[in-house]
């Protein structure tokens, strides 16, 4: 029997255990799935960062840390935690962040929003160019970040994606490093920020960066709110270098009702829900996981501690 302790809020338990259960069924793993798990006789954790659960000094049988959401800038630090710590990859998050950003990019490349507005009689054609003609930028090469890259590749679009070491990606112009970084900005009409949240990549668009961005450039933002810089965002926006922002995230959520944000004629603000982790998927990718520890086999979605994700 293997004793999976599940660490998360009620409302997690009651949606994620009947799909866990079934997951480890489907893999041929004998496991008691319970919140009331001991310690000494915990063999795996199923984690949400917002649980009770901080210390993991106690848990010394236990194999590893299976984290229920994509970001562990909330876990990764913590000193206590030495067992191994995977991170969610999860298809329907991505499949869901892949339509999300699709969508809005192309909302922008054809010009939705100033058809929605222009409602007047007034009979103007403004024909929008090819998608291989609109220069993209991805920032950010992981899971997302590539998948949203070429499913945008696959339409037509023109597409650079940015990473801070070298990758090689078909049909994507890839960049990398502070100069790759210049280069990936400047080219971007449509820019999507896709990055971890760790130290390094803090405040990634500031003044200095945004300046790169061509003028009339729009930004994207599902990934992290601290990415921005939101003085500088809202400078850019006011002076018009930025025509638009569309954010989904944002480093207090929810956004207070007197954030600027929420009025500012150029910015559209949705409700953290470019993505979110499928009860369904994510119990597969778990029980795969457990599958593969208790076969010997790598885990997958392993965190590297000193790069924080």
């Amino acid at each position: 029997m293997i004793n999976v302790l599940f660490s998360a809020k009620d409302t997690n338990w009651d949606e994620y255990s009947p799909a866990l259960r079934k997951a480890f069924t489907k893999a041929g793993l004998d496991c008691d799935l319970s919140r009331d798990h001991s310690p000494e006789t915990t063999d795996y954790i199923i984690y949400a960062p917002s649980s009770a659960l901080q210390d993991f000094t106690p848990y010394k049988r236990c194999k590893a840390v299976l984290s229920l959401w994509a970001g562990v800038e909330k876990i990764v630090s913590n000193k206590t935690l030495t067992q191994p710590l995977c991170r969610m990859v999860d298809p329907g998050l991505t499949q869901g962040m892949v339509e999300w950003v699709t969508g809005h990019t192309l909302r922008y490349h054809l010009g939705i929003d100033a058809n929605l507005a222009a409602q007047d009689g007034s009979w103007v054609q403004n024909v929008p160019p090819l998608a291989s003609e609109r220069p993209v930028t991805v920032l950010g090469l992981g899971q997302l970040g590539q998948a949203c890259a070429a499913t945008l590749a696959s339409l037509g679009f023109n597409v650079t994606g940015w990473s801070r070491r070298p990758k090689s990606i078909p049909v994507i112009t890839c960049e990398h490093g502070p100069d790759g970084l210049t280069q990936a900005l400047n080219s971007a009409e449509i820019l999507i920020t896709l990055l971890p949240n760790t130290p390094a990549t803090e405040s990634t668009m500031n003044a200095e960066t945004l300046a790169q961005l061509p003028k009339g450039a729009r930004i994207i933002n599902p990934g992290r709110g601290t990415l921005i810089d939101d003085t500088a965002l809202l400078n850019a926006l006011n002076t018009g270098h930025i025509a638009h922002a569309t954010l989904d995230v944002f480093r207090q959520e929810p956004l207070p009702a007197d954030n600027p944000y929420w009025t500012h004629p150029n910015v559209t603000v949705t409700p953290h829900i470019a993505a979110d982790t499928r009860a369904s998927t994510a119990a597969q990718v778990i029980a795969e996981n457990i599958h593969r520890a208790e076969s010997n086999q790598p885990l997958h979605h392993l965190v590297d501690r000193s790069a924080g994700y």
